[in-house]
């Protein structure tokens, strides 16, 4: 195809050359409309619809956060707390020590007043944790016929003529009519008057595994030692190890350290030597002296 040829398909008509070049300057001013002009759709919100959005914010958030919440607390017995625990009701170490303390006594708290007497712990702390305790159905029990008391009408004042019964000669019945004695508690003392083969004070409700202080007052106020049971007491000058550490007052190492002084020192002539010996109960010196035989 010659150069000639070519050269005829650009030729136009004055007509054809205007028309081209408005179709240019059409081109041209689409492209600047389209390149400075915005066509994003301008969409006006409905102001109920804004509120209503607004709201379900709000409700979205409370959702939330009810989500993250500190963790359920279950009812549960004071007398009972760990440290974990305690720290985790918010208890200082000093407070836990001092209920620790208090329990090592084998004796309980009945009451959240009694709770703070005991651990020391704030007002506004006792104010927190306080309805989450949950005491045994007795001390509730003695509460409510606590207020029977209140009365002043002679008929209701009058009180109980107390019969006072030997511990000695005590039975499960004469002992689960005490307040805070079960079963399970009764059969445990009598079990232990057992090993003992008889109880030679009232003193020894307090080795009783369970028995709370006021529980004990109403023991005393219900029982007494009134004669001593004949049992063999121990040689404690001529006793084996195996003897000695079945007694309920010693244990082995204790036993094993009163045969090594023995061995070494001699016999013993009264309880005072037997103090000498590391780890001796001496708290409880006169009461295991009725058990022993130093002749």
């Amino acid at each position: 195809m010659s150069f000639k040829t070519i050269h005829t398909y650009f030729k136009f008509s004055k007509e054809q050359r205007i028309g081209i070049f408005c179709l240019f300057v059409l081109i041209i001013s689409l492209q600047l409309v389209y390149y400075f002009v915005d066509f994003t759709r301008v969409t006006k919100e409905d102001p109920a619809k804004q509120k209503w959005l607004s709201l379900q914010s709000g409700l979205d958030s409370m959702k939330r956060s009810s989500e993250i919440r500190t963790p359920k607390i279950y009812l549960f017995n004071p007398n009972f707390i760990t440290d974990y625990k305690g720290y985790k009701l918010g208890m200082s170490i000093k407070e836990i020590d001092r209920l620790v303390a208090f329990r090592k006594k084998n004796k309980f708290v009945n009451s959240a007043e009694e709770f703070q007497g005991i651990t020391k712990v704030s007002d506004a702390l006792l104010h927190e944790i306080a309805p989450f305790f949950k005491f045994p159905d007795w001390v509730n029990t003695k509460k409510e016929s606590n207020k029977f008391k209140k009365y002043t009408n002679s008929a209701f004042a009058q009180k109980e003529k107390i019969v006072v019964i030997d511990m000695n000669r005590a039975t499960k019945e004469d002992l689960i009519k005490i307040y805070g004695i079960g079963e399970a508690i009764s059969l445990r003392i009598l079990k232990q008057k057992e090993a003992l083969g008889g109880f030679v004070s009232m003193e020894q409700m307090q080795d009783v595994w369970g028995l709370s202080s006021e529980v004990i007052e109403n023991l005393n106020a219900h029982f007494k030692v009134i004669t001593v049971p004949e049992f063999k007491k121990i040689d404690i000058n001529n006793a084996s190890l195996k003897e000695l550490s079945q007694f309920y007052y010693f244990r082995y190492a204790l036993a094993k350290e009163i045969v090594t002084y023995r061995s070494m020192k001699g016999d013993f002539n009264n309880i005072e030597d037997l103090t000498k010996i590391k780890g001796f109960p001496v708290d409880k010196a006169k009461i295991i002296d009725l058990y022993l035989d130093f002749d």
